[in-house]
């Protein structure tokens, strides 16, 4: 099969490995800062986002002190506040007095860079960090990329989707707080949404996981059934349920994705 003549790099960032692979035919001249570039915007996100750090922007608006100008924060926290309001609260990143956008950032940075490298001439290419995945172009010539969506739980492809631009996010490999109860909700297995923004799958995923079985599946078809973001919820027991749209990225179907 004809290959494009990429270069990937995978680095720990955020506490995971994260992948990115680029298939577009670019120089080495130009591949190598492009790839430098992309995770040092990385590590600027986590130095600048995660609550864990003591002296990120997330940390000292926590405890009250002095923050740099810094746009990214203003955008990062006013649609955090919408997607909120979306999920009617179940996307959540101010509870306790203290804030957190982590359920939105990875997937806002990833869908981020996504943006940058096509403005850079790399159309073709798919990031990875965890359970969220972008993919832009071709995978080879004329060919989707072809993504396994892992269960995070048991660690097996539940399904394999195909797209030539699609953001997918998976929520459930690490503990959801239901903001409802303060309790850390228990009753799926994994949520996976799939869209054309990575930040707002990132969040949706979170959100729908958060609302436990009965009001997720309720949310994942009224969300498909009013724009582009489809779902597939898998229960405690391992079963699995989707909205209509999601086979339009998988199988038989997946012609018609992308």
């Amino acid at each position: 099969m004809t290959t494009f003549p990429g270069s990937a790099r995978t680095e720990m960032v955020m506490g995971l490995p994260v992948s990115v692979d680029i298939r577009t035919a670019l120089p080495a001249r130009e591949m190598v800062p492009l790839l430098d570039n992309a995770f040092a915007w990385l590590r600027w996100v986590a130095d600048t986002f995660s609550p864990a750090r003591e002296d990120s922007q997330i940390s000292r608006l926590n405890r009250g002190l002095t923050l740099r100008q810094v746009p990214e924060l203003v955008e990062v926290l006013h649609r955090c506040d919408e997607l909120s309001e979306a999920t009617g609260g179940y996307f959540e990143t101010r509870m306790d007095g203290v804030v957190d956008p982590s359920g939105y950032i990875k997937g806002w940075a990833l869908e981020r860079l996504s943006r940058a490298l096509v403005n850079a001439g790399a159309g073709d290419h798919r990031i990875s960090a965890g359970g969220d995945i972008r993919v832009r172009g071709s995978a080879a010539p004329g060919k989707r990329w072809r993504i396994g969506v892992r269960d995070p739980r048991r660690d097996i492809v539940r399904k394999v989707v195909f797209a030539h631009d699609l953001g997918i996010a998976t929520s459930g490999g690490s503990p959801v707080v239901n903001p409802r109860t303060g309790k850390v909700e228990e009753g799926l297995g994994s949520v996976t949404v799939l869209g054309p923004d990575l930040g707002v799958a990132d969040a949706y995923a979170t959100a729908i996981y958060a609302m436990g079985p009965i009001l997720a599946r309720r949310y994942a078809a009224d969300l498909a059934a009013a724009g582009p973001y489809q779902t597939m919820i898998v229960t405690r027991d391992g079963q699995e349920v989707t909205t209509p749209g999601f086979a339009a990225y998988s199988g038989a179907d997946a012609r018609l994705a992308g």
